[in-house]
């Protein structure tokens, strides 16, 4: 007969209850349960709370409130769900994504320039010429200087979605980084022009990588 090992039963119980919650909050979602799935909202497990808010989300019900507090969330898959469903929402703005590309945690930077280049390419409400500039700005940053290479390319991809004059500059600089980061630096120049762009996708269609290479020929003969 097989025995359990030590405290194998609790352990199960356990990872069955937040499975359980993590239904019960989707399933709320689904069919329209507000007031369920906020229940879950402040649940002890990250991921119920994630299921929480998408289950909000998807029933029509999610307060600005509560998705800036998502924002904030200790855990970093609540703060991952939050800037996913922020970027679709006009009532949460840029610079509350923006202040998340300075998280401690790299997946979240990432998703933080993905959601900045979201709303400011799809013309947010919040979108004036100074905040633009101040978003622009945080994503040079870590474009520029962030350790992690995924976090620059979305940096990189993002500035090519605002497509402002001040995000030039850092695009160019990532021509000078890992491959992956040129490769996305080519495609981000596309809505750019001017000597200064030419002559960097000139200088591209001789780089190392194929792939760099193939795009900037692509973009050239546009």
């Amino acid at each position: 007969m097989d025995v359990e090992a030590p405290g194998a039963g609790s352990q199960r119980r356990v990872a069955e209850g937040v499975i359980g919650r993590r239904r019960e909050a989707a399933t709320a979602g689904h069919v329209g349960d507000a007031a369920g799935a906020r229940s879950h909202l402040h649940d002890g497990d990250p991921m119920v709370r994630s299921s929480a808010l998408r289950a909000l989300e998807r029933a029509g019900d999610l307060a600005a409130r509560e998705l800036e507090a998502a924002l904030a969330d200790p855990a970093p898959a609540v703060r991952l769900t939050g800037l996913e469903l922020a970027a679709g929402r006009d009532d949460i703005s840029t610079a509350a994504a923006a202040d998340r590309l300075v998280d401690h945690d790299r997946r979240v930077v990432e998703a933080a320039a993905w959601t900045c280049g979201e709303k400011v390419s799809a013309g947010h409400p919040d979108g004036s010429e100074s905040a633009t500039t101040a978003v622009v700005g945080a994503l040079a940053g870590v474009a520029r200087s962030h350790d992690d290479p995924l976090c620059r390319e979305s940096a990189i991809a993002a500035l090519g979605a605002i497509s402002h004059p001040a995000g030039l500059p850092a695009i160019l600089a990532g021509l000078d980084d890992k491959p992956e980061i040129r490769r996305r630096a080519v495609i981000a120049l596309a809505p750019f022009d001017g000597p200064e762009v030419d002559a960097a996708l000139l200088r591209a269609t001789e780089d190392r990588d194929r792939q760099v290479r193939t795009a900037a020929i692509e973009l050239r003969n546009v």
